[in-house]
Protein backbone atom coordinates (compact mmCIF):
# COMPACT_ATOMS: atom_id res chain seq x y z
CA UNK A 1 0.00 0.00 0.00
CA UNK A 2 2.79 2.46 0.93
CA UNK A 3 4.65 1.77 -2.32
CA UNK A 4 1.46 2.36 -4.36
CA UNK A 5 0.78 5.65 -2.58
CA UNK A 6 4.35 6.74 -3.26
CA UNK A 7 3.99 5.93 -6.97
CA UNK A 8 0.61 7.69 -7.11
CA UNK A 9 2.17 10.77 -5.50
CA UNK A 10 5.00 10.76 -8.04
CA UNK A 11 2.57 10.43 -10.96
CA UNK A 12 0.37 13.26 -9.65
CA UNK A 13 3.41 15.49 -9.08
CA UNK A 14 4.52 14.80 -12.65
CA UNK A 15 1.09 15.69 -14.01
CA UNK A 16 1.06 18.95 -12.05
CA UNK A 17 4.58 19.83 -13.22
CA UNK A 18 3.72 18.98 -16.83
CA UNK A 19 0.57 21.07 -16.75
CA UNK A 20 2.56 24.05 -15.41
CA UNK A 21 5.16 23.55 -18.12
CA UNK A 22 2.43 23.45 -20.77
CA UNK A 23 1.30 26.91 -19.75
CA UNK A 24 -1.50 26.51 -17.27
CA UNK A 25 -2.32 29.87 -15.82
CA UNK A 26 -0.98 31.44 -12.67
CA UNK A 27 -2.82 34.05 -10.58
CA UNK A 28 -3.07 36.43 -13.54
CA UNK A 29 -5.96 34.69 -15.29
CA UNK A 30 -8.90 37.06 -15.61
CA UNK A 31 -6.73 40.19 -15.78
CA UNK A 32 -7.63 42.65 -18.55
CA UNK A 33 -4.19 44.17 -19.15
CA UNK A 34 -2.46 42.91 -22.30
CA UNK A 35 0.87 42.84 -20.48
CA UNK A 36 -0.55 40.65 -17.70
CA UNK A 37 -2.49 38.46 -20.13
CA UNK A 38 0.75 37.72 -21.97
CA UNK A 39 2.28 36.40 -18.72
CA UNK A 40 -0.57 34.04 -17.81
CA UNK A 41 1.17 31.01 -19.30
CA UNK A 42 4.65 31.82 -18.00
CA UNK A 43 6.02 29.29 -15.51
CA UNK A 44 6.45 32.01 -12.88
CA UNK A 45 3.58 31.92 -10.39
CA UNK A 46 2.65 35.58 -10.92
CA UNK A 47 0.16 37.45 -8.76
CA UNK A 48 -1.41 40.77 -9.68
CA UNK A 49 -0.59 43.72 -7.39
CA UNK A 50 -2.94 43.46 -4.44
CA UNK A 51 -3.46 42.29 -0.87
CA UNK A 52 -3.33 38.59 -1.86
CA UNK A 53 0.33 38.85 -2.88
CA UNK A 54 1.33 40.61 0.32
CA UNK A 55 -0.62 38.13 2.47
CA UNK A 56 1.11 35.25 0.71
CA UNK A 57 4.53 36.84 1.23
CA UNK A 58 3.76 37.25 4.94
CA UNK A 59 2.63 33.62 5.20
CA UNK A 60 5.83 32.40 3.53
CA UNK A 61 8.07 35.05 5.15
CA UNK A 62 9.66 35.79 1.81
CA UNK A 63 10.16 38.91 -0.26
CA UNK A 64 8.11 40.01 -3.24
CA UNK A 65 9.69 40.15 -6.67
CA UNK A 66 7.84 42.86 -8.56
CA UNK A 67 8.07 43.18 -12.34
CA UNK A 68 6.69 46.34 -13.95
CA UNK A 69 6.60 46.34 -17.72
CA UNK A 70 4.62 47.22 -20.81
CA UNK A 71 3.65 45.50 -24.05
CA UNK A 72 5.40 48.24 -26.04
CA UNK A 73 8.70 47.97 -24.12
CA UNK A 74 11.30 45.89 -26.02
CA UNK A 75 13.43 45.31 -22.88
CA UNK A 76 10.35 44.07 -21.01
CA UNK A 77 9.55 41.65 -23.81
CA UNK A 78 13.16 40.46 -23.85
CA UNK A 79 13.22 39.92 -20.07
CA UNK A 80 9.95 38.01 -20.23
CA UNK A 81 11.32 35.80 -23.01
CA UNK A 82 14.81 35.23 -21.59
CA UNK A 83 14.19 35.18 -17.86
CA UNK A 84 10.56 34.65 -16.91
CA UNK A 85 9.93 31.85 -19.40
CA UNK A 86 13.22 30.15 -18.44
CA UNK A 87 12.19 27.06 -16.43
CA UNK A 88 15.21 27.22 -14.12
CA UNK A 89 14.73 30.93 -13.36
CA UNK A 90 10.98 30.44 -12.85
CA UNK A 91 11.57 27.56 -10.44
CA UNK A 92 14.02 29.69 -8.47
CA UNK A 93 11.55 32.60 -8.35
CA UNK A 94 8.68 30.35 -7.28
CA UNK A 95 10.77 28.86 -4.45
CA UNK A 96 12.15 32.12 -3.02
CA UNK A 97 9.72 34.93 -3.84
CA UNK A 98 6.11 35.86 -4.26
CA UNK A 99 6.14 37.16 -7.82
CA UNK A 100 3.97 40.16 -8.74
CA UNK A 101 3.50 41.57 -12.22
CA UNK A 102 2.25 45.10 -12.94
CA UNK A 103 1.36 46.75 -16.25
CA UNK A 104 3.04 50.16 -16.54
CA UNK A 105 0.11 51.58 -18.52
CA UNK A 106 -2.62 50.25 -16.23
CA UNK A 107 -1.20 51.48 -12.90
CA UNK A 108 0.33 54.97 -13.37
CA UNK A 109 0.05 56.01 -9.70
CA UNK A 110 1.66 52.80 -8.46
CA UNK A 111 4.40 53.00 -11.09
CA UNK A 112 5.15 56.63 -10.17
CA UNK A 113 5.43 55.60 -6.49
CA UNK A 114 7.77 52.71 -7.38
CA UNK A 115 9.93 54.86 -9.64
CA UNK A 116 10.26 57.55 -6.93
CA UNK A 117 11.16 54.91 -4.35
CA UNK A 118 13.82 53.35 -6.56
CA UNK A 119 15.25 56.77 -7.39
CA UNK A 120 15.40 57.69 -3.67
CA UNK A 121 17.32 54.44 -3.06
CA UNK A 122 19.58 55.22 -6.05
CA UNK A 123 18.31 52.18 -7.98
CA UNK A 124 17.38 51.98 -11.68
CA UNK A 125 13.88 53.34 -12.24
CA UNK A 126 13.20 52.67 -15.94
CA UNK A 127 11.51 49.79 -17.71
CA UNK A 128 11.42 47.01 -17.00
CA UNK A 129 11.31 47.92 -13.36
CA UNK A 130 12.43 45.02 -11.19
CA UNK A 131 11.80 45.64 -7.49
CA UNK A 132 12.29 43.60 -4.35
CA UNK A 133 9.83 44.40 -1.58
CA UNK A 134 9.40 43.07 1.95
CA UNK A 135 6.01 41.56 2.89
CA UNK A 136 5.22 44.74 4.84
CA UNK A 137 5.78 46.93 1.79
CA UNK A 138 9.36 48.15 2.09
CA UNK A 139 11.11 48.46 -1.25
CA UNK A 140 14.71 47.58 -0.45
CA UNK A 141 16.43 46.60 -3.71
CA UNK A 142 15.86 46.77 -7.44
CA UNK A 143 17.15 46.74 -10.96
CA UNK A 144 16.08 47.12 -14.56
CA UNK A 145 16.46 44.54 -17.30
CA UNK A 146 18.04 41.30 -16.03
CA UNK A 147 18.93 38.57 -18.53
CA UNK A 148 18.91 34.91 -17.50
CA UNK A 149 22.67 34.80 -18.17
CA UNK A 150 25.33 37.52 -17.93
CA UNK A 151 25.39 39.85 -20.94
CA UNK A 152 28.25 42.37 -21.15
CA UNK A 153 27.74 44.62 -18.09
CA UNK A 154 24.30 43.20 -17.18
CA UNK A 155 24.35 40.79 -14.25
CA UNK A 156 22.19 37.69 -14.58
CA UNK A 157 18.80 37.58 -12.89
CA UNK A 158 19.88 34.84 -10.47
CA UNK A 159 22.84 36.86 -9.18
CA UNK A 160 20.65 39.91 -8.49
CA UNK A 161 17.92 37.76 -6.92
CA UNK A 162 20.48 36.13 -4.59
CA UNK A 163 21.68 39.59 -3.56
CA UNK A 164 18.05 40.55 -2.87
CA UNK A 165 17.63 37.48 -0.63
CA UNK A 166 20.86 38.31 1.24
CA UNK A 167 19.64 41.87 1.82
CA UNK A 168 16.23 40.60 2.91
CA UNK A 169 17.88 38.37 5.53
CA UNK A 170 19.54 41.43 7.14
CA UNK A 171 16.36 42.91 8.63
CA UNK A 172 18.23 45.61 10.56
CA UNK A 173 19.82 46.97 7.41
CA UNK A 174 16.59 46.53 5.48
CA UNK A 175 14.80 48.78 8.00
CA UNK A 176 17.40 51.53 7.51
CA UNK A 177 17.84 51.24 3.74
CA UNK A 178 14.34 50.87 2.36
CA UNK A 179 11.39 52.93 1.22
CA UNK A 180 7.93 52.27 2.66
CA UNK A 181 5.39 51.91 -0.14
CA UNK A 182 1.66 52.41 0.11
CA UNK A 183 0.44 48.83 -0.13
CA UNK A 184 -3.07 47.48 -0.67
CA UNK A 185 -4.95 46.39 2.43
Amino acid sequence: MGKNMFLLTLVLAGIVAASRAQGNSNHLSGQTSLYLKRAVSQPVDWYPWGPGAFQRAKQLNCPILLDVGAVWCPWCILMDRETYTNASAADYINRHFVAVKVDFDSAPELVAQLQRAQAVLNLPAGLPLTSFISPDGKLYFGAGYLPSERKADKPPFREVAEEALTRYADQGKLEKESFQLEIPK
